[in-house]
């Protein structure tokens, strides 16, 4: 596999997203390509910097232009046609890649990736994938912010998405899927969630049925689906939960102090490393018509490392032609 990382996305770049593709290609077995997309002379100066030898596997292409965190989306895609986030895409468009990993800015990396690599014939919106710790490993959330507003067609389509991503790239047999709702039983919801049941009642999906929030984190099913405005709130929402408690129970420890707080703290610390966004290997845009992931802006080179190996474990799985052979029929 051939991937293209965006060497000037992220809070840390280019210095952290660098050392984390050449850790990746110091790896024995590593037998893949990592295209570097960015400003070259700064690119060079890290590598030189990292005191690691460049190996062949690692190659540059020049761009002469960044898109920065909070720039508008639209308007940066428009005025900087030179920048890495578009140069990555379309090297994954002109078939020069079989993948790209940017952890820039969010939204100007879906709508260069709508724009210029494009949807795939049949998925009318594309989403954001997201794993979730549960008790059992990790489920797929979706979609954690790219679209506010669906329709129960796009739900269901998701749920398509979810289940070919689940199966073919986090090897999941049968994949069970979803609804998040408001309450478990059929009929709960709004006009929303209550059309989307029926249409991944009446498919060919394993759908297990309405989910609500606490279930996600049970594991009740592989896979859970519904609008963005919703599933980023989730997501967010989680974030801030997991911090809270971590921070009330170190707080606690300090007053209990000697070896109980520092082995309790061995296991938050254990704990808070399946919450750790550098863990989870960056999120997939689901439903573009090439492999894209996105990352945390403060991806570090530990970040980096897990996105490089899922963008390439993606890129390698199939994932795309299944999708395109399921929506076709």
């Amino acid at each position: 596999m051939r991937i293209a990382v965006d060497a000037m996305g992220g809070d840390f770049a280019p210095r952290e997203v660098v050392r984390g593709a050449l850790q990746v290609s110091a790896q024995i077995d590593f037998t893949d390509e990592i295209v570097l997309v960015g400003d070259e002379a700064a690119i060079k100066g890290e590598l030189e910097q990292s005191g690691m030898p460049t190996p062949d596997s690692i190659s540059i292409v020049h761009a002469s232009q960044s898109i920065d965190m909070h720039e508008h989306p639209v308007q940066a895609m428009k005025r900087k046609r030179n920048s890495s986030l578009v140069i990555c895409a379309n090297l994954v468009k002109q078939g020069e890649v079989d993948g790209t990993f940017s952890a820039g800015n969010t939204g100007a990396a879906m709508a260069i990736a709508l724009y210029d690599i494009g949807r795939i014939k049949g998925i009318e919106r594309p989403a954001i994938a997201a794993m979730l710790p549960t008790l059992r490993g990790a489920a797929l959330l979706l979609d954690a912010g790219a679209m506010m507003d669906c329709s129960p067609q796009n739900l269901l389509q998701y749920a398509v998405l979810g289940s070919i991503y689940a199966d073919k790239v986090l090897h999941v047999v049968n994949p069970s899927i979803g609804l998040l709702n408001v309450g478990s039983e059929a009929g709960k919801g709004n006009d929303l969630t209550k059309n989307a049941y029926q249409l991944l009642a009446s498919s060919d999906l394993n759908f297990y049925g309405n989910v609500e929030g606490k279930d996600v984190y049970e594991h009740i099913t592989d896979v859970v689906v519904c609008d963005g405005f919703v599933g980023n709130v989730l997501l967010k929402a989680s974030e801030g939960i997991c911090e809270l408690i971590v921070d009330m129970l170190r707080r606690e420890l300090v007053s209990v102090g000697g070896d109980v707080a520092v082995n309790a703290n061995m296991h938050i610390a254990r704990i808070l490393s399946k919450f750790d966004y550098a863990e989870t290997g960056g999120a997939p845009l689901l439903g573009i018509d090439g492999v894209a992931l996105i990352g945390h802006g403060r991806s570090n080179q530990r970040a980096i490392v897990s996105a490089v190996k899922s963008t390439l474990a993606a890129a390698a799985s199939g994932y795309l032609a299944r999708v395109r052979e399921v929506v076709a029929l």
